[in-house]
């Protein structure tokens, strides 16, 4: 359903004040989402598909868009929300935009109007747009001014932080945010399922217990009125404090869990609260998330928010497959977007390239056709009985079909439609599904690579590589022999972009080096690399916190003091 304007227009934008809001006719609204982001009317960002899918399922949506955080006036504006208020941090987990992973400030917020992380009012002038913890202040705000209506957390913050998680910025272990922000619910993973669903509920009257794909906090007497029985227990807080080898424990609990598709209740024992986790959300059918792209975004930001660094970067990519079964120890979209692929149809894709090249500021290139690794597109699991959702890890698994004429197909449609002049894949791209899949890399470096290849070796030593749940070594030359012998048939010369990881938990000073004279020796140039940074979610934060070993719980060498971290960097700064 598409909403109108009582004179027959389409509204371009959701409602973000009370103004907006009166010009619909509306004098209330059913549900409230407030984000630390720049309002940006585009599918990947997660504010504005939520907002349009609670509206295409009837509902009045208005989008508080980072309000002031020193005072409950701006969650007034609307009156109350009928239904409830749905709070993010934003994209980004607010810790990871506002501090570099040395814990340094950062000077920019890509998710920010002309990318200016500070609030542009002389009495506001030094406080950030996105506070810390974002999704606490939000929800202790939304508290304030309306205290009778459900406060709902999602987002990838509040997705990763919703069990015991390591806080880098404070340097200490927290309680789940559900637990902090004092919350009725937490929706984790892709939330569309279990966002609807709460919509309907509230509407209807009915609680919102058992909602898959969400978290409640429960007493100890409510808990011991639910059936248990096959339940996952996770370490306490208070037992994680007293020993941190149990914090690797619990988050490859959580991981297992996760990828096993699990429908066993996982619980957690916070201070004076549970949180107990009901079974993941059943991902979106192809047909459902062809329908999630195909809502009427407008595609642009809001006018309030102007330049947006970061949707200058997406404007004219299409998002064309969801989830990640490669499973990296230093990345969260496993857990967040879940292990299993879901590809768009070619027509749905084609429908939205079709718009993307109706906009006012297209000049012929479609930057990117992607996901979290574009060559993901197209692949199926064989085994329907597989609980491990772990297809990368030690080979490629037998079981894995992959479909290179279905993204060869797509490019060359996308390449014939009218106005389009280059359509690159700039999305990630995993090495050792390429070496599977020749003829779909050569068609790449042809036609389809925006100047330089990106590529994610993240590192050459072994035993790192293991930390890091990769490939091992072998694959970074095989892949480079086989690209240059390509571009050299092609007669094209062929560039990459590395990405590369200084200071991951088991990284010492010598695998820097090491990594250095690999580098060489393959003569590529270091383009992007970055300190690890220990995020909410990951094994690799619960290594460097527990200082184990992931796989046999030995100590493990982590470069956590600042000089460590540093030295390790400028191996590679004096690489480029």
């Amino acid at each position: 359903m598409r909403r109108d304007n009582k004179d027959g227009s389409t509204a371009a934008f959701l409602p973000t004040n009370a103004v907006e809001m009166r010009s619909r006719g509306w004098t209330h609204v059913d549900v409230i989402l407030v984000t630390g982001d720049a309002y940006v009317d585009h599918p990947a960002f997660g504010v504005a598909l939520i907002g349009r899918l609670l509206e295409a399922n009837g509902f009045k949506v208005a989008i508080l868009t980072q309000p002031r955080h020193d005072s409950p006036e701006p969650f007034k504006q609307f009156g109350p929300p009928r239904l409830f208020w749905g709070i993010t941090a934003g994209n980004l987990d607010s810790i990871v935009a506002n501090y570099s992973g040395n814990a340094k400030v950062r000077d920019n917020d890509q998710y920010s109007p002309g990318g200016n992380p500070y609030f542009g009012q002389a009495r506001l002038k030094n406080e950030r747009r996105r506070p810390d913890r974002a999704t606490i202040r939000y929800a202790n705000l939304a508290r304030s001014a309306f205290g009778s209506v459900p406060v709902i957390l999602g987002g990838l913050e509040a997705s990763l932080r919703r069990f015991v998680h390591y806080d880098y910025q404070q340097k200490k272990l927290r309680a789940s945010v559900l637990t902090d922000a004092k919350a009725d619910l937490l929706v984790y993973g892709m939330g569309e399922r279990a966002v609807v669903e709460i919509a309907k509920r509230l509407h209807e009257g009915r609680d919102l217990s058992g909602i898959d794909g969400t978290c409640r906090r429960l007493t100890d007497s409510q808990l011991g009125e639910m059936n248990n029985a096959g339940s996952i227990y996770l370490p306490s807080l208070a037992d994680i404090n007293r020993n941190k080898s149990l914090f690797l424990e619990a988050e490859l609990s959580v991981d297992t869990h996760a990828r096993s598709l699990s429908r066993s209740l996982v619980l957690q024992k916070q201070q004076a609260m549970w949180v107990v986790q009901y079974p993941p959300a059943k991902p979106l059918s192809t047909e459902e998330m062809d329908a999630l792209y195909e809502l009427p975004y407008s595609r642009k930001p809001h006018p309030a928010a102007g330049d947006v660094p970061a949707y200058r970067m997406i404007r004219h990519s299409v998002t064309i497959v969801r989830g990640c079964f490669g499973n990296c120890s230093f990345c969260a979209i496993s857990r967040h977007q879940g292990p299993v692929i879901t590809s768009r149809s070619e027509d749905s894709i084609i429908s939205e390239v079709e718009k993307v090249t109706g906009m006012d500021d297209f000049h012929g290139t479609v930057t990117d056709l992607g996901g979290p690794t574009a060559n993901f597109f197209g692949s199926t699991c064989r085994n329907r009985s597989c609980k491990r959702h772990d297809c990368l890890q030690g080979g490629v698994c037998r079981h894995l079909g992959l479909d290179e004429e279905a993204f060869i197909r797509l490019l060359d449609r996308v390449s014939r439609i009218q106005k389009v002049k280059n359509v690159f894949i700039s999305s990630g791209l995993r090495m050792e599904l390429l070496l599977k899949t020749p003829g779909f890399l050569k068609k790449l470096l042809k036609s389809h690579v925006p100047g330089a290849m990106k590529i994610a070796p993240e590192h050459t030593v072994e035993h790192v590589l293991k930390l890091m749940h990769k490939h091992g070594p072998e694959i970074l030359p095989a892949f480079l022999s086989l690209c240059r012998r390509l571009a050299k048939e092609n007669k094209k010369e062929i560039f990459f972009t590395p990405y590369f990881i200084s200071s991951h938990p088991g990284c010492t000073l010598d695998d820097m080096k090491t990594l250095a004279r690999d580098i060489k020796k393959m003569e590529l140039r270091v383009r992007q690399f970055q300190d690890f940074t220990p995020t909410p979610g990951t094994i690799s934060t619960a290594m460097y916190f527990s200082r184990l070993d992931r796989y046999e719980r030995k100590p493990l060498y982590v470069a956590s003091n600042a000089d460590d971290r540093r030295q390790q960097r400028l191996v590679l700064e004096k690489s480029k």
